[in-house]
């Protein structure tokens, strides 16, 4: 087994664990990064998820390095693509056009984005990086991580790394188990934690929906239909009990009204375009005759599997329910090849088309499952609904302040259908803080919480799993994480020092992160 030494380890290299490495390396540490799949980047690369943002993130809500990782992305496009004159010159450049975010793009430039990032700390060697790797063993001592073993899924080889400080920066919050860290999975009870909108009966199993998203492209002459999937048949029959019609159908339900509405995928088709959704190129922005055809991204309400859990379950479950998952997509693909109704009458878009490209695979669904809800860790601190909802803060314009805030974020309680049979949760919250003490587990000293897995509940997951939101958790991550190795120190008594908290915040302001949103 081979051997290695760093001051902080980052386990998962998704957008936390990036903003993590990159923070920390930044803070004058030794970093060793990994990840296990063959891209980094998790959400914006191998789940293929276009970020969900703050409709204030040109201007507000974000840090410089997350908007340094958006310029890079469209400084890319402007270098290497086609474009028309007129959105080569946007500042604002969207070079998919989708609506659902103002920077929908290709998984792949994303992943050239954060690469050029990391690429100077590669190069000097501060960090090691290390792909398709997963953790499978950690040794700890009195509440202190002393080493953390990785096996790569390739070679079945392992690395054995002793680090200070480590930062769970996994999807799943997969060193919690490992670690004896106390965690959290699933729904909390009312009685637990007090939320308008927590479940009577606390359920580990009760999470959110998983999605296994894919690019399509669209060929209007052509004819790609797919061979029919396996589980087509019982997929298509699908109706959960709280839905107008079966769940592969173009009748779904507003998340916020819960009141039925009518989908379509091209304009014109039904009350929203699921093409224009989440599309991640747009043909009519290239030079004609350059780029061929649009291309969506489908990671739509139609997608979602929530059968089962899939997070902290016996492994054939997860396999299983991870599997239906993969199958729920290409069932949705093929019906909307061949069964979907059109707006002229017609059935069916034969055009359609995977595009394993732009996935990074070889079936064309992305490489990795979008998991929305991941084990929590059972913090100093937990934030909880009524520190962000407007219904519990009546007349205020902001969440809870909190006096150890290392970063902010902005967006709805959103949960997705649930493996417990509940219909969407999507309220609304306050712009939010993230307090330093919901990074810091109650017990392991040496741990720190670097993405979605962090001190929040069921319900306060629902807008703390967002894209910038995950980057801003990994980068306070990564800058204590450096601190407390300069300190000689562990995160557990860092955290309740107000001079290390105020030296920490004073650091991140530096790094420009914004820790307080406008009072007005």
């Amino acid at each position: 087994m081979r051997e290695t030494t760093c001051d902080v380890l980052v386990v998962g290299a998704g957008v936390g664990g990036c903003a993590a490495a990159l923070a920390a390396a930044e803070g004058g540490a030794s970093v060793v990064l990994s990840e296990e799949f063959a891209w980094i980047g998790g959400q914006l690369t191998s789940q293929a998820v276009p970020p969900d943002e703050n409709p204030w993130i040109e201007t507000y809500g974000a840090s410089s390095s997350y908007k340094t990782l958006r310029n890079r992305v469209r400084d890319y496009y402007r270098r290497n693509y086609p474009l028309m004159p007129v959105p080569a010159r946007e500042s604002e450049l969207n070079p998919g056009g989708g609506w659902v975010s103002k920077l929908c793009a290709e998984p792949r430039v994303f992943l050239e984005a954060l690469h050029s990032m990391l690429a100077p700390h590669l190069a000097s060697g501060r960090i090691q990086l290390l792909q398709q790797h997963r953790p499978v063993w950690v040794d700890a001592d009195e509440g202190r991580i002393l080493s953390v073993e990785l096996a790569c899924v390739q070679t079945a080889q392992f690395v054995k790394v002793h680090a200070q400080q480590v930062i769970d920066a996994t999807e799943t919050g997969e060193l919690l188990p490992l670690s004896n860290t106390a965690y959290v999975i699933g729904a909390e009870a009312r009685s637990e934690t007090g939320e308008p909108h927590a479940a009577d009966v606390a359920d580990p199993r009760n999470q959110q929906a998983v999605t296994w998203c894919f690019a399509a492209g669209y060929d209007p002459d052509g004819d790609h239909v797919i061979e029919k999937p396996l589980q087509y048949e019982s997929w298509r029959r699908f109706k959960p009990d709280f839905w107008p019609g079966p769940l592969i159908g173009w009748d779904d339900l507003n998340p916020v009204t819960l009141q039925p509405r009518r989908l379509g995928l091209m304009p014109g088709d039904g009350d929203v375009s699921m093409f224009e959704y989440r599309k991640i190129v747009d043909h009519a922005k290239y030079e004609l005759g350059t780029i061929g055809e649009s291309v969506t991204l489908v990671n739509w309400p139609l997608n979602d599997m929530f059968l089962r859990p899939v997070v902290d379950v016996e492994e054939e479950e997860s396999v299983r329910g991870l599997e239906e998952a993969r199958q729920l997509s290409l069932c949705l693909l093929y019906w909307l090849q061949t069964e979907a109704p059109r707006a002229d009458g017609k059935h069916g878009y034969p055009g359609l088309r995977l595009r394993p490209e732009l996935m990074g695979t070889a079936d064309g669904l992305a490489m990795a499952p979008y998991i929305r809800e991941s084990r929590r860790i059972k913090a100093q601190y937990t934030v909880v609904e009524q520190d962000l909802s407007p219904d519990c803060r009546p007349g205020e314009k902001l969440a809870e302040r909190y006096p150890d805030s290392v970063g902010i974020g902005y967006y709805r309680i959103d949960l997705h259908p649930s493996t417990g049979g509940d219909n969407y949760i999507d309220v609304a919250s306050l712009p939010f803080q993230i307090p330093l003490r919901s990074l810091v587990p109650i017990e392991t000293r040496n741990l720190l919480a670097g993405c979605k897995n962090l001190g929040v509940t069921h319900i306060t997951n629902g807008c703390y799993r967002l894209h910038p939101v995950e980057w801003a958790i990994g980068e306070a991550a990564g800058t204590f994480a450096a601190q407390c190795v300069r300190l000689g120190e562990d995160p557990w008594a860092v955290c309740q020092d107000p001079d290390r908290v105020d030296l920490l915040q004073r650091t991140l302001e530096a790094r420009g992160v914004p820790l307080a949103w406008p009072e007005s």
